[in-house]
């Protein structure tokens, strides 16, 4: 008997292969209802949630077993978790012919995600906290199939401190999803995985981050964020996130850098006209631990900066406004130090100041050539550490901290500085963020002249005696 040439006998496997693939679509085809409800029953089971499919089941070949579902709803309770226009899941084949369906990829379009962490730090989506008997008892581990998602929103609310975020336009996908076993005590330190995902935008606090796109890697109950891209004020920004959930509190590692954005886009999110012009640099490093906000605030630390070189100041000629300082002396210093609020502590700090009064000055404009503003955070408080701004003529310096914990300025003071560093001209500002009392400018003698004829001088010379500098740092005196 002749034996069959190599290519022909691989041909006729590819035959019975395709006949055996279309015997099992037949199969399925033959009451497609039948089938989705018992793919209903086992997916609900495997999730412990209630799944239903309002679409006809529709069935692929190629370039394997697919099944396609149309308008797919996944609840708990009634209370609805996440649906999707379309769900594609790619099934074993050898699966169908035994009692347990292996799912091997789930393709998502136009999900919508909702998630929530409960008081207790359990999330919505996981089981009810089983019996004492049960949890004492260890559970199995769980490998889920990879996942892939377009077009997708998430929305994320942790119940703890009433805080979330809203992510739109969102494609990725997740990979080795698994949960291991034993007892089960916490999602995030049980769960790893890897992912790659890019959304359009992501809103959180009345803040918007354009074209968010990350890795992240979950192993052993740490989950990091790197590289982290995004945009924001139009500028694009780097950084990255690590969480850890090993210990008895999670805490957390957050390093962000925004080079170069236009200082205009900043105080357009505050919804205000037009106060100050030019590029700047920002850069964190932060690292807190924690479960509600009050612990994230008190236990935050690190360092924040923001920096900048040939900004121009609208509304007001500030070097002009030092010369007739003695006119009246009832110029604030708080007003021009109020850019410094502006920048590296947030709108948090600067809610409650009227930043309209910064555009009603005389009318001009200024040229500040450095800004310096270098904070370092020790316990929510963030300490000025090199905090100044020079114009052409002047120089304007910060002392003091801001007390996120309790949402206080700490002995802020603000002052105008001579050749040397030492104060001429300075002015407090205390109390709470939202209602923040002011000091009228206290002056260290009796201003008779010009301020400018005394900053060239020194404040040494018109006092008699040596003065202790209020600033030292990188920000150098007018030439």
């Amino acid at each position: 008997m002749p034996r069959l040439p190599r290519f022909a006998l691989i041909g006729l496997g590819a035959v019975l292969g395709l006949l055996l693939l279309l015997a099992a679509a037949l199969v399925l085809l033959a009451d497609t209802d039948v089938y989705k409800s018992r793919l209903e029953r086992i997916a609900s089971q495997a999730l412990g949630l209630e799944l239903s499919i309002a679409g006809r089941p529709a069935i692929d070949i190629f370039p394997g077993l697919q099944l396609t579902l149309d308008d797919v709803h996944v609840r708990r309770g009634g209370k609805e978790l996440a649906s999707a226009r379309q769900a594609k899941i790619g099934i074993d084949l050898s699966s169908l012919f035994g009692d347990t369906l292996r799912i091997q990829k789930i393709v998502l379009t136009q999900p919508l995600i909702t998630v929530a962490r409960e008081h207790d730090g359990r999330f919505d989506f996981e089981p009810q906290a089983p019996a004492a008997e049960d949890a004492a008892a260890d559970a199995p581990v769980q490998d889920w199939p990879d996942v892939s998602l377009s077009a997708g929103s998430i929305d994320f609310v942790d119940k703890r401190h009433g805080k979330g975020f809203e992510a739109r336009d969102c494609k990725g996908e997740v990979h080795r999803l698994q949960r291991a076993g034993g007892r089960r005590a916490d999602f995030l330190r049980e769960v790893t995985f890897t992912a790659e995902f890019d959304c359009a935008q992501i809103r959180k606090d009345g803040h918007t981050l354009h074209d968010v796109k990350f890795s992240a890697d979950a192993k052993h109950g740490i989950v990091e964020l790197k590289p982290l891209s995004t945009r924001l004020l139009g500028t694009p920004g780097q950084g990255s996130i690590r969480a850890d959930f090993t210990g008895a509190v999670a805490s957390y590692q957050i390093a962000y850098t925004l080079t170069q954005f236009p200082v205009e886009e900043f105080f357009s999110t505050m919804q205000l006209k037009k106060l100050a012009g030019g590029r700047m640099d920002f850069s964190a490093t932060l690292t807190t631990h924690g479960t509600t906000l009050a612990e994230l605030k008190q236990a935050m630390a690190g360092r924040v900066s923001l920096r900048g070189k040939g900004l121009t100041f609208y509304g007001s000629d500030l070097d002009r406004s030092f010369e007739r300082f003695e006119a009246s002396q009832t110029f604030s210093l708080v007003d021009v130090g109020a850019v410094f609020f502006a920048g590296p502590v947030g709108l948090l700090v600067t809610k409650g100041y009227d930043f309209a009064q910064l555009a009603q000055g005389n009318g001009g404009t200024s040229e500040i050539r450095t800004l310096v503003s270098d904070w370092k955070v020790e316990r929510g408080v963030a300490h000025a550490q090199d905090v100044a701004m020079a114009t052409k003529a002047n120089r304007i310096a910060l002392h003091g901290g801001l007390d996120f914990v309790n949402e206080r300025f700490d002995a802020v003071t603000v002052a105008l500085v001579d050749l040397k560093g030492c104060a001429i001209v300075k002015q407090e500002i205390r109390g709470s963020f939202s209602a923040p009392s002011v000091s009228k400018p206290n002056a260290i003698e009796a201003l008779t002249g010009p301020a400018l004829r005394l900053l060239k001088k020194g404040a040494d010379a018109l006092t008699g005696r040596q003065c202790e500098p209020f600033y030292s740092g990188a920000v150098a005196a007018p030439g």
